[in-house]
């Protein structure tokens, strides 16, 4: 199989997807909503990321061996018809783990929150909550966590649901299920936002159902206090602009959008397709960076949590992204036009550790905070 040129079919928005793929045949990108079966019936793999299903209607009587997401979750993929036809897939866990992380750390930066004056429950305590939780204590935040799938050998202070939903942060992590002993569906009704403690900060870049998106809009109605910050929502990418208007932040599912998550989510669905076709690999996404910063960053050294926040707004400023949603849907395009044109465009993000943080003052507590985070510090 190693010796035969495949035809290998890919999102366009995949990043180096070319430089990975071109040794094993032609690779073939395309918008992903135009993927049809007719494109791919005769492909050997395809490589996709979160926006399209993939499943029996796009694939069944197709030549397709192989289904790759470059992304860490997979629900968009139906992993049973895969078993059925025979069908080999992978997805890329714990990718855009650290980009999700700095998006919360951002977005509490936004809301002018200090993590470390703050109790933080944690739903889901997988690649993306798990970092975390210990992100947040490194950073001197009380943190509990609620994952029913694990136990506290994993290093957690795990707790019950509710206890989580009275924590003066939440913030969702987990996958979208809707079978098994805990499906995640809609985890968050009406009930359970209702019992969000006075002036908590809810954040959901997870999964969007995970979140009844219209009991949320009832509840944000009636409680003023509460602050929202949605990445994700139902039916994106039509999401609902009513609801946008009462969230705090509002961003088109881009949290995990960092150069960084999506070169290496591409390098991991290289790594899979070279076990499924018996090769060695021999590409690595370092061998492709050749971005450095510009100068070192100077941050506001008045306390800890200033250099933490200028620094971090520096980087990566979860308003702007904010802005932009709220701005293009202005223009009078199509909701759904607007949510997926701002994910394609996406500016170039990078992660804290590939930044430099200059210090003035020989201050240890800001020194060790901005290492916690991952900035480099001289």
């Amino acid at each position: 199989m190693a010796n035969t040129r495949k035809k290998i079919v890919a999102d366009e928005n995949i990043p180096l997807i070319t430089e990975f793929f071109s040794e094993f045949g032609d690779v073939i990108t395309m918008p992903p909503r135009s993927m049809t079966a007719d494109l791919v019936e005769d492909a050997d793999a395809l490589i996709v990321r979160s926006v399209v299903k993939i499943g029996r209607e796009l694939l069944e009587g197709s030549k397709v061996k192989f289904v790759a997401t470059c992304t860490a979750g997979f629900d968009h993929f139906d992993t049973h018809f895969f078993d059925e036809v025979g069908i080999q897939w992978s997805s890329a866990p714990g990718c855009n783990a650290n980009s999700v992380v700095q998006y919360v750390l951002s977005s509490l930066v936004a809301l002018k929150e200090n993590w470390s004056e703050k109790r933080v429950g944690i739903v889901g305590c997988g690649n993306v909550g798990g970092r975390l939780y210990k992100q947040l204590v490194a950073l001197g935040a009380d943190c509990i966590g609620y994952d029913p799938l694990i136990d506290n050998s994993h290093g957690f202070n795990l707790a019950s649901l509710d206890d989580v939903l009275s924590c003066d942060v939440v913030s969702l992590h987990t996958p979208l299920t809707v079978e098994g002993s805990h499906p995640t569906y809609h985890l968050l009704n009406e009930e359970r936002l209702k019992k969000l403690k006075q002036h908590a900060i809810l954040i959901s870049a997870g999964r969007g159902a995970v979140v009844d998106n219209h009991a949320l809009r009832r509840v944000l109605e009636e409680r003023k206090d509460l602050r929202v910050v949605l990445d994700v929502w139902e039916q994106e990418p039509s999401i609902s602009t009513e609801l946008l208007d009462l969230v705090n932040l509002g961003t088109p599912h881009i949290a995990g959008h960092s150069v960084d998550g999506k070169v290496l989510g591409t390098e991991m669905a290289y790594k899979a397709f070279c076990q499924f076709v018996g090769v060695t690999p021999t590409l690595t996404a370092k061998q492709f960076d050749q971005w450095q910063p510009e100068s070192p960053l100077m941050v506001d050294e008045s306390s800890v949590f200033s250099a933490a926040s200028d620094g971090i707004r520096q980087v990566y400023d979860t308003l702007d992204d904010d802005n932009r949603l709220r701005g293009d849907l202005t223009g009078g395009d199509a909701v759904n036009e607007v949510f997926d044109r701002l994910r394609k465009q996406y500016p170039y993000r990078r992660e804290f550790h590939n930044y430099q943080v200059k210090l003035k003052d020989k201050a240890p507590d800001i020194k060790n905070h901005l290492e916690a985070l991952g900035f480099q510090v001289v």
